[in-house]
């Protein structure tokens, strides 16, 4: 991954990142519901203490917040981290934030319930170094038989058919309606791809045309399963989107308290 790239999207992104969804407000509740189910499935009821190391805007922290949990968030772009912070307040609640690198999260040793890393985040890392780096440094931040929550796009489907756009997302705003889609570029390898993310605001009589780059790894289930195996988290269980009801893939895993 470089860092440097990475901050600069979600930098550049976090002043329009709700625009990606129709109702940002009931998106953040719809999420919350459903990872607050997985919660408790595993550790029960709660409130738990709660690390999401990639907040983003807060759409995932802001939610379990409001849920009762007792959240923190961690971001690479400060912008972003900062936003989720302002974003939480203006609904009435608190969401500390840190900008940080999932590789090097600024916590103590077993100090939350939970670590979350949502939205497709972690295949920002390209390398297997950088996701055992990231994934024992999660596995750290946990408690014994803590929960790890990963969410990611359904990539196994994308590793065979090789898409090169996404479908047009809408949403509402003041001055009409904005349009979000990416076009993506697939290396030789076949597992990563360069993502050209366009967003389209109306303006007077045109449109605003904003468009951020980054790259991804297509981790298939196989090979972050692997991964995560190999950090030290056993009880590894995938949740479809149609047995979760959530909008990507699932992966949660439970620290194993004989790995040190």
């Amino acid at each position: 991954m470089s860092e440097l790239s990475v901050r600069d999207f979600y930098d550049e992104l976090a002043h329009d990142y709700h625009l990606m969804f129709r109702d940002w407000d009931a998106s953040m509740a719809y999420q919350a519901e459903v990872l607050d189910g997985l919660v408790r499935l595993c550790l029960g009821a709660g409130p738990h203490a709660i690390l999401d190391c990639s907040c983003g805007i807060g759409t995932q922290a802001i939610g379990l917040t409001l849920a009762g949990h007792q959240v923190v968030g961690s971001d690479l772009s400060p912008v972003a981290a900062a936003r989720a912070a302002a974003e939480a307040a203006a609904r009435g609640s608190r969401l500390p934030t840190a900008a940080a690198d999932m590789r090097r999260l600024p916590f103590s040793d077993g100090v939350f319930d939970v670590l979350l890393c949502a939205d497709n985040s972690l295949p920002h890392l390209l390398s297997g170094q950088d996701l055992r780096t990231a994934l024992l440094g999660m596995r750290r931040v946990l408690r014994d038989d803590g929960l790890l929550m990963i969410t990611v796009r359904a990539y196994d489907e994308a590793r065979r058919t090789k898409p090169t756009a996404t479908p047009p997302q809408v949403s509402d705003t003041r001055d009409g309606q904005a349009i979000t889609f990416q076009l993506w570029h697939w290396h030789e390898d076949g597992e990563r791809y360069d993502l050209e993310h366009f967003q389209l605001t109306p303006t007077e009589n045109t449109w605003n045309v904003r468009v951020r780059r980054s790259t991804y790894w297509a981790l298939t289930r196989s090979q972050l399963t692997e991964f995560v195996a190999e950090a030290g988290f056993t009880d590894i269980t995938w949740h479809s989107p149609d047995s979760s009801g959530y909008y990507q893939p699932v992966l949660t895993a439970q620290r194993s308290p004989s790995a040190r």
